[in-house]
């Protein structure tokens, strides 16, 4: 820290930090601009006494608590200052409405001022020196007081119906029409609602609050590209946060589908009952025009394929929402180790293979009838706020009845099964999924993508293809990642390469189910842990 105790600006906004602003920062006495917007902070802002700061903006996190009094005081003579989209709580009331609705959007909490003593005591002393007037003023108001009694009834009554008539004026402010139109990256997409307000939004665990069109239309900043995560197959997904601080992934399937709205509902009625440790919840839906849109938790610590190829930050052509990466340490397992873009230790890559199979299990087993996901990929994993990986868009598929089956029967690069391309097939099966799932644990293993990577002694080759190759040939160690290499035992990693290889075998009826898979994997855990 001393090194820096000269920095004038520091922008570390969009690198994926995480954990707590440190106090240490207030020492930066230098320090003009601070950018820590659009990252994974959580946690209070510490007190900071930086006395030259202009620049603050702390925006697109998960902060908590209470904004310090010494930074509010601050905030009039700053150029410029953003604490939106956190979950913090606000005791002012000297800002102004123009000010909450740009810099304070999205941290709906507040109180009464008279939580904040900081802000009282600056208040009484301006009172202070204020004394005259309010002498003058206490004495011209007894004078008045005889007066207004006489007003008092007529004044109540007329106050009523001044309120009747603002309260709709307010509605009608909020009530704004569409359709409206959204652009993203590569497409534009079209919400043909007519007025924001009367178009519900289901939230499944908060039945009784009346979130509507509109909201989602505050918490996205109008659907923003600012707040855009990601463009997947079924649509762009957004980040924001519905009143009262809860945090979402907004994602709408922009397709179409051949489902009524009534046949759309029941639907998402029955995915929003489907809880597992390792699913992302879906929380809630919105019917909008022909979009369908599904609500789910956000997930902190981003997906998988982010974890292992350290992609660009920013928006992505797959679904892809964080660049965090994570290592073992002697304490609890597994700890924060910034976006080299590395999973470090094969314990943590086995944990995230043995979840994800117990999604995929509880999927094609635990649901009456079978779901099958259709397109399993190392995307479609993600890490949540206690890094358990949870498998994400189940259920998405049928949603859009027929509308999207060519689409989907494409499948995504590198993770098409064998039977895809065969005439006569049907439709897919959970044996579909667990080709897909083989792809995803070779891509744990290897540290390589299905496709477009460089395979040795192989040109043009699939990871399917090349891993095959090779433990075939008993040279499986030889696939795997040398980053992992040292940090778990190489008869492990092998053994789990040969299961990718059932999964992957070219007769779906040769594949093991998603039953079979999670005992072998725990079987290879409980073998490790001897």
């Amino acid at each position: 820290m001393e090194m820096l105790l000269g920095l004038e600006y520091l922008n570390l906004s969009k690198t994926s930090l995480t954990g707590r602003i440190p106090a240490e920062v207030s020492k930066l006495s230098n320090l003009n601009t601070l950018d820590l917007s659009q990252n994974h902070l959580i946690g209070h802002i510490p007190l900071l006494s930086i006395r030259n700061l202009q620049v603050f903006d702390v925006s697109f996190n998960n902060l908590s608590g209470e904004i310090p009094a010494s930074l509010l005081e601050k905030l009039p003579w700053m150029e410029r200052f953003n604490f939106s989209y956190n979950n913090l709580t606000l005791c002012a009331s000297e800002i102004s409405l123009e000010t909450l609705q740009t810099s304070f959007f999205g941290s709906s909490n507040s109180c009464p001022i008279a939580a904040n003593p900081v802000l009282l005591r600056r208040r009484a002393t301006k009172d202070k020196h204020k004394g005259l007037k309010l002498a003058l003023v206490l004495t011209f108001s007894m004078v008045c007081l005889l007066a207004g009694l006489l007003f008092l009834a007529f004044g109540c009554r007329r106050k009523t119906r001044m309120w009747e008539v603002k309260q709709p004026s307010y509605k009608e402010e909020q009530n704004i029409s569409g359709p409206f139109s959204f652009q993203t990256d590569s497409t534009t997409w079209v919400a043909d609602v007519k007025q924001a307000t009367s178009v519900p939004v289901v939230i499944f665990e908060k039945p009784l609050l009346n979130f509507t069109f509109s909201d989602l239309l505050s918490a996205t900043s109008n659907f923003d590209r600012g707040t855009l995560l990601a463009e997947g197959k079924f649509g762009p997904v957004y980040r924001g946060f519905l009143p009262g601080g809860i945090h979402v992934a907004v994602k709408v399937l922009v397709h179409g589908s051949t489902l009524t709205d009534q046949e759309t509902a029941r639907e998402f009625e029955y995915l929003g009952r489907i809880k597992h440790p390792n699913l992302v919840p879906l929380t809630g839906y919105c019917l909008a025009g022909d979009q369908r849109i599904a609500i789910y938790d956000y997930m902190e610590n981003g997906n998988l394929q982010n974890l292992l190829y350290d992609l660009p930050l920013g928006v992505q052509t797959t679904e892809d929402w964080s660049t965090d990466t994570w290592e073992e340490d002697d304490n609890n397992g597994i700890q924060n180790v910034g976006s080299e873009g590395l999973l470090t230790t094969w314990r943590f890559r086995h944990k995230i293979a043995l979840g994800t199979a117990r999604a995929l299990a509880f999927l094609h087993h635990g649901c009456s009838p079978p779901i099958i996901h259709r397109d399993v990929k190392a995307s479609s994993v993600y890490l949540d706020y206690n890094l358990e990986p949870r498998l994400s868009d189940f259920g998405l598929a049928k949603i859009f009845g027929n509308g999207l089956d060519e689409e989907i029967s494409r499948g995504s690069p590198g993770y098409l099964p064998p039977e895809f391309s065969q005439p006569e097939y049907d439709t897919p099966t959970p044996k579909s999924d667990v080709y897909c799932f083989g792809v995803v644990l070779f891509e744990l293993i290897t540290g390589k993508k299905p496709i477009g990577d460089d395979y040795p002694e192989e040109k043009d080759a699939t990871l399917v293809s090349w891993v095959r190759g090779l433990v075939k040939k008993n040279r499986g160690a030889s696939a795997i990642d040398p980053k992992i290499r040292d940090t778990g035992p190489d008869d492990q990693m092998e053994e789990a390469l040969k299961i990718g290889y059932l999964c992957t075998a070219d007769l779906p009826l040769k594949r093991p189910s998603m039953h079979q898979i999670v005992g072998l994997l725990k079987d290879m855990e409980q073998t490790g842990n001897q």
